[in-house]
């Protein structure tokens, strides 16, 4: 009798914290590695949160909250999505936990029965296809190739969409590719939803923050109110106020939805952490300068690792319109073998030899559902990423 339960054997470790711990091992054992391969800023949490968090710690705030969150934090968030996106929520509405990966957890896990599908366009994030699975759905790809700038259509959309669809889940700005929907865009989009009344719509917004040219990702209850009674609108803390360790994700969704969802996550893991509940209050509710000069500097290391890349032979990089990754295609280097000799016979190879050879750890776009490419991070400082796109041109430069 195997010890693991057969449910396990339908997914596969995250490919993102693999290579990330790959790379570390090769650091421990004395490597020069510059690892763009985690997605996580590198500036510090701001100091007022922190300060928030410690003056919880002084006041006693140590204890259980409600599982879906403390009543200050859920209004906080009910603000957030009215000040942000024009949606209404209330707090009864709104569900904060441990990351944003858990809310995607609690959604599927609360909703889908064996053998329904969920709609993912790709390149996607790794978790996605795992949770459904996970769930007994159906995952349900859509590629979006670089000639749509990596951006889903309404006639692709329509297409996908059967009897059994209950999710279409839908990232933007978008891990790994950056790509970014505006109102217009996903106006098409919410066209073809209003068609088709059974299919729920899961925007995980985690990195609205971070938009650039001064572009503002719309969400999908903001552009298309009608579909409010099934849409789950996620969003956190991790990326655009620099916490991700702090773990708070939060979502706005229909009661019945949200009830489900604090159902399950009683059985899990309860509440978040209380002290991180308060450092999440003052991130939302307090100043807001450190996320618009967090974006600043994202956009200029955008545009340095953009143009270093399309001066490597063989690579081809569009410029991402949010989030702090770049997604670019080697179709110019298949088939060639490298300087150390190894062959590039896909995208895994690419990496595992851009990592051996130069030491730079990247992330294959076949992890994304989207052979052909690879992922890094720019969310490191500008003399790292130059010296990262510096070796990598190197590595395109010696295939032959």
């Amino acid at each position: 009798m195997s010890l693991t339960a057969e449910r396990l054997d339908r997914i596969s470790p995250s490919q993102t914290i693999v290579i990330t711990g790959k790379a570390r091992a090769l650091k421990a054992a004395g490597k020069d590695v510059i690892s763009l391969s985690v997605g996580e800023p590198d500036f510090d949490t701001p100091q007022n949160i922190k300060d928030a968090a410690i003056a919880a710690i002084q006041r006693g705030e140590t204890r259980y909250t409600d599982v879906a969150g403390t009543m200050e934090l859920r209004r906080a968030v009910a603000a957030k999505f009215k000040h942000d996106n024009g949606i209404d929520y209330a707090p009864e509405e709104i569900i904060v936990t441990t990351g944003g990966k858990q809310v995607i957890f609690n959604a599927l896990l609360a909703t889908i029965d064996a053998g329904d599908e969920a709609i993912i366009p790709t390149p996607c994030w790794v978790s996605y296809p795992d949770i459904v699975a996970l769930a007994e759905g159906v995952p349900v790809f859509v590629p979006c190739g670089p000639n749509q700038r990596f951006k889903m259509t309404p006639e692709q959309l329509e297409a996908a969409i059967t009897p059994r669809t209950k999710w279409l889940i839908l990232n933007n700005p978008s891990n790994p590719t950056g790509a970014a929907y505006d109102a217009a865009e996903l106006n098409a989009l919410t066209d073809v939803l209003l068609r088709h009344p059974h299919v729920w719509v899961f925007t995980d917004d985690i990195y609205e923050k971070l938009a650039f040219d001064g572009l503002r990702p719309a969400t999908i209850v903001q552009v298309e109110p009608r579909l409010r009674e099934r849409t789950i609108t996620m969003n956190g803390c991790s990326k655009g106020y620099a916490m991700t360790g702090w773990r708070i994700g939060f979502a706005g969704a229909p009661l019945a939805l949200i009830k489900a969802m604090d159902k399950l996550q009683g059985q899990s893991t309860s509440n978040t952490s209380s002290i991180s509940q308060a450092a999440a209050v003052e991130a939302l509710n307090g100043p807001q300068d450190s996320v618009a000069a967090m974006g600043a500097v994202f956009q200029r290391r955008r545009d340095l690792v953009v143009r270093m890349l399309n001066e490597a032979p063989g690579l081809h990089c569009l410029v991402p319109e949010g989030a702090f990754y770049v997604f670019p295609s080697i179709h110019g280097c298949l088939g060639k073998t490298s300087a150390g000799g190894r062959a590039i016979t896909d995208d895994a190879a690419f990496v595992e030899a851009l990592l051996e050879e130069e030491g730079v750890a990247a992330v294959h776009g076949s992890a994304f559902m989207f052979p052909g490419h690879f992922r890094i991070s720019y969310a490191t400082d500008d003399a790292t990423l130059t010296e990262a796109c510096t070796r990598i041109q190197r590595f395109c430069a010696g295939l032959r």
